[in-house]
């Protein structure tokens, strides 16, 4: 095991102070606070990016000027947007906090909304989507919700067919001035092309905007594209302005603080554990030095920690192991299968244990953390859960911590790397400061792809539809904005590098396919380049039994997930429902039922396996020639092959009559995952032509997997180039 400090961070304080800006008694603003305030207010800036590290009030600055309250000029109006509903759960109540501190003169509304917010609310009003989203707009002074309510909210998803395109988006343009996407860096190209794709339908349509992008790790293609079609970008960070300093005596940390710098966070002891790269190496590892875990505890009185892991499967398995190991101290889990109710119980636990749910951006009060990571980026964002607080409330008493301190569950090569005796990267018992630390994670751990190419490729297609007769060429609306539909397709042909009329021929060539497949209207392909993150049909509805609150129960999750990882057993349609609607009238409590509209199986979730099973899909026809085209295309008749698998027949006979947007390649799956530099749970997966290889020949992946693989896929053509046919 090898040991490192990372030094404390220290951010400056503001370098003047602005007499508007109305403080609580004794705060004071930190240098990128008031930067980003003063860019806010700048009507020469469109575009602010934050890049000031985790814990360093990105929030705050966010927010500032709308907690100033009415002013002589307008209301700053808010519409923040967060990549996860937990995240948006806990900036709900960062804000409301600081509007008890602010005491702003207006008591500003804020409204939460989720999908499934939104339709209980709509259920429970007994109105249409459309009418509880114009509510909300209405009635809201701040609205927190998701990027994806407001693409989809833009493509018109909740309007009638005979409705003006812009019956809900012009009046949230005219409320609202200000949007905030917040943790930004963790989305990938399909999000950005549409989030962009909105900026230019915005500002053809309704001008005077800002934005602001708050991340400690910025996609610099981002501002480069902005920049093309004249947007005016200012990006602030605080590390290039030598406004962070990194002490390393308690002498230099009193100083600091005696000239009111901010300590962002504390020095951690971090320790490297070097694993395999095997599934189940951070579980194990996790079941044999779990005495690592109780001797902490029992050495920091009051501490609190986290375990943050890459496998769902192993967080189900390890929870009641250390719950019971643990006891009395307090053990939660925080999944994406994690009920609502063990979810908020997760923030007060003593130990709380997650995946991915848990390290974008929710703000933990922790002293002690163990963590694994997938690559670079996963890596810092975990880390930076820990150290941001000094103390943490408990039954009205503070209690302060005394030490931070951290286990990453590292692959044996990035120990290997680092710690290299000829390269010197990291020494035994080094002490670093965190920018200098963090490059040596960037430089030396898995690079992933950023998928460039998909920009060119396939960020036209929302264009079209925007511009189309369902967008600004609407009946309804089309004389009124004649000038901005040309503006917008001529901006997104330069942000996107791209011909439009090229991209709508490519659509009419798939609609025309799809139809003389399957005999439908509609097109699979446009609706997976156009949706936000994509929609899977590999959706399976569950019925959760090993979830303690009944509401809590009803999940969905993807099929190949669950044909390795879970214990189910299958049930119809009508038995789902029958047991949704019973749960519904015992506990008296609205539960969202849009999300299982269009699942592919319904199941209960028994249990989670202790061993990963294998399986494969299989194709009843020959895929060399759909491989050897190197284009997405809908398939049907893909099917499972898992032949212990008593109920797979059930889902096959629903799943080889769907149309799937696919990408084939006539590579193994494990290669093109390494060649191509994916990301770990990037849906890629082994298909054969008849179910009996030990180790197929073929990948494919499904749905906006499809069309990122299809931007990389010319790099395993032997003969190299780059050509989109479509």
């Amino acid at each position: 095991m090898y040991n490192i400090k990372l030094k404390p961070v220290y951010s400056a304080p503001a370098d003047d102070i602005y007499q508007d800006i109305n403080l609580p008694k004794n705060w004071s603003l930190s240098w990128h606070q008031l930067e980003t305030f003063k860019a806010l207010n700048n009507p020469n800036i469109d575009v602010i990016f934050n890049i000031a590290m985790t814990g360093d009030g990105k929030s705050l600055a966010a927010y500032l000027d709308t907690l100033q309250g009415e002013k002589n000029d307008q209301f700053c109006y808010i519409l923040a947007l967060y990549p996860t509903n937990e995240l948006a759960r806990d900036q709900q109540a960062q804000i409301n906090h600081y509007i008890d501190l602010f005491q702003p003169n207006n008591e500003p509304r804020i409204t939460r909304l989720s999908g499934a917010d939104l339709e209980i609310y709509a259920e429970t009003e007994d109105i249409r989507k459309e009418e509880a989203i114009a509510t909300k707009i209405q009635e809201s002074e701040i609205i927190q919700t998701n990027p994806d309510i407001l693409h989809y909210l833009r493509k018109g998803a909740y309007l009638m067919p005979k409705d003006r395109p812009d019956k809900l988006w012009s009046p949230l343009d005219t409320k609202f001035k200000f949007f905030v996407f917040d943790e930004f860096h963790i989305f990938n190209a399909p999000q950005i092309a549409n989030i962009i794709n909105t900026m230019l339908l915005v500002r053809h349509t309704n001008r005077d905007k800002k934005y602001l992008f708050l991340s400690a790790t910025p996609e610099t293609q981002i501002i480069e594209r902005l920049q093309k079609v004249g947007f005016n970008c200012k990006v602030i960070d605080p590390y290039q302005e030598q406004k962070y300093q990194f002490p390393d005596t308690l002498e230099k940390c009193q100083e600091l603080e005696a000239n009111k710098w901010r300590k962002v966070v504390g020095e951690i002891s971090l320790n490297f554990i070097s694993l395999e790269s095997a599934y189940h190496a951070s579980e194990n590892w996790l079941k044999e030095n779990k005495n690592i875990i109780l001797s902490h505890f029992q050495k920091h009185q009051g501490c609190k920690g986290a375990i943050i892991l890459n496998s769902i499967a192993s967080v189900k398995r390890l929870t009641p192991l250390l719950q019971e190991f643990l006891s009395p101290l307090k053990v939660q889990e925080n999944t994406s299968l994690t009920g609502k109710t063990d979810k908020e119980k997760s923030l007060e636990a003593d130990l709380v244990i997650g995946t991915s749910t848990i390290d974008v951006g929710v703000d933990f009060k922790i002293n002690f953390l163990i963590f694994e990571s997938a690559d670079a980026g996963s890596f810092i964002q975990r880390l930076g859960r820990l150290a941001r607080h000094k103390s943490y409330e408990k039954e009205g008493k503070t209690i302060n911590f005394d030490n931070f301190t951290a286990y990453t569950l590292t692959p044996n090569f990035l120990v290997e790397r680092l710690f290299n005796e000829q390269d010197k990267n990291l020494e035994q018992n080094g002490i670093y400061d965190r920018p200098f630390f963090h490059n040596q994670i960037r430089n030396n751990y898995r690079k992933i792809n950023n998928f460039e190419g998909y920009y060119q490729r396939w960020g036209g297609v929302l264009s079209v539809m925007l511009s189309g007769k369902s967008g600004l060429g609407h009946k309804t609306i089309e004389q009124q904005f004649a000038g901005s539909k040309d503006a917008f397709k001529k901006d997104c042909e330069t942000v996107f590098n791209l011909s439009l009329k090229k991209t709508a021929f490519c659509m009419r060539k798939w609609g025309e396919e799809w139809q003389q497949l399957s005999g439908k209207k509609g097109n699979p392909i446009i609706e997976s380049a156009s949706s936000f993150r994509g929609s899977s049909v590999l959706q399976c509805g569950l019925y959760d039994l090993t979830e303690v609150q009944e509401c809590d129960r009803f999940k969905t999750y993807n099929l190949p997930s669950i044909l390795s990882n879970l214990d189910i057993e299958p049930i119809t349609e009508a038995e789902f429902k029958r047991i949704f609607e019973q749960t519904k009238a015992n506990t008296n409590i609205p539960i969202p039922k849009g999300r299982f509209r269009h699942c592919l199986g319904f199941m209960k979730l028994n249990g989670y396996r202790e061993e990963r099973l294998n399986w494969k899909f299989t194709y009843g026809d020959e895929l060399k020639a759909i491989a050897d085209s190197w284009k997405v295309t809908v398939l049907s008749g893909i099917e499972v092959y898992q032949p212990d698998n008593r109920w797979i027949n059930e889902i096959n006979k629903r799943l080889k009559i769907q149309g799937l947007v696919s990408y084939v390649v006539p590579y193994p799956m494990s290669e093109v995952k390494r060649r191509l530099q994916l990301p770990m749970h990037f849906e890629i997966y082994p298909i054969d032509e008849v179910g009996r290889d030990e180790k197929p020949p073929y990948s494919i992946a499904f749905g906006q997997s499809a069309l990122l693989l299809d931007t990389l896929a010319y790099r395993l053509k032997s003969k190299g180039g780059e050509s989109w046919i479509c």
